[in-house]
């Protein structure tokens, strides 16, 4: 079993606080990791995302209409023309004439209708492009919060991985300077309990924050001051301080 002065037992405080440091930066750090307002934001720029694709996919497809819409005017109209020319040739019967001159006066109804569609068409495009726009505005909105609180959060990682990595230089440090009995008597009461060492204080261990029952004080005074004692609740060690039965 290891044993170690009462001054030598006492600095494994400090090796703790250091280790209870980093358990602290560390969950500060996956705390920070798991914002869940970037992830909220995260599934609304998916959402804004797919708004803009389907905008878009609107947009592409009322301008294919329009353009089908701008034929049929345009072919409409060549048609007209070319009735026009043919009558104003001077070339044509009174047959054909009579017939060239229904047709133009049914193409005018036609291209009537026709440019009716297209100003239809016309205002449904500028509504869908509108959506269009609304919907890649919302999510440049959206990214810029994002990258603000992803900014932010890299910048507290950024503070917290500096000090961690200080605090385990500091922490590597002062554990090479115990002897190897000892420090591995207190990691390995770290790794199971999840503290390594804590003050006995006017009888209560500040690894359990409880107050030891008589039996377990009387014990603890039967043992040597170099041997190591553990507190009976938490398991960590229990560093005696002067006035730790008192």
């Amino acid at each position: 079993m290891a044993k170690a002065s009462p001054a030598e037992q006492l600095r494994l405080l400090d090796l703790q606080a250091l280790d209870s440091r980093i358990k602290a930066l560390r969950n500060q750090a996956r705390t920070i990791s798991n914002n869940p307002e970037i992830a909220s934001l995260a599934d609304a720029v998916a959402a804004a995302e797919s708004a803009r694709v389907s905008a878009g996919t609107e947009v592409a497809d009322v301008e294919r209409e329009l353009a089908r819409a701008e034929a049929d005017v345009a072919s409409v109209v060549a048609r007209m023309t070319r009735d026009q020319q043919h009558l104003d040739s001077g070339k044509v019967g009174s047959k054909e004439l009579t017939a060239l001159q229904a047709e133009i006066v049914s193409l005018q109804r036609r291209r009537s209708d026709l440019e009716d569609v297209e100003l239809e068409v016309m205002e449904r495009l500028e509504t869908a492009r509108t959506r269009q726009s609304e919907a890649a505005a919302e999510l440049e909105t959206l990214h810029g919060k994002r990258r603000e609180l992803e900014e932010k959060r890299d910048a507290e990682l950024s503070v917290i991985g500096a000090e961690q990595a200080d605090t385990e230089a500091r922490r590597e440090e002062l554990a090479s300077s115990f002897d190897p009995a000892l420090l591995a008597a207190y990691e390995k009461t770290l790794s199971k309990h999840g503290i390594g060492a804590a003050r006995l204080f006017h009888g209560t261990s500040e690894g359990s924050g409880m107050q030891l029952s008589p039996g377990d004080l009387a014990d603890i005074r039967k043992a040597a001051d170099d041997e190591i004692v553990y507190c009976p609740d938490s398991g960590c060690i229990l560093v005696r301080s002067d006035e730790w039965g008192s």
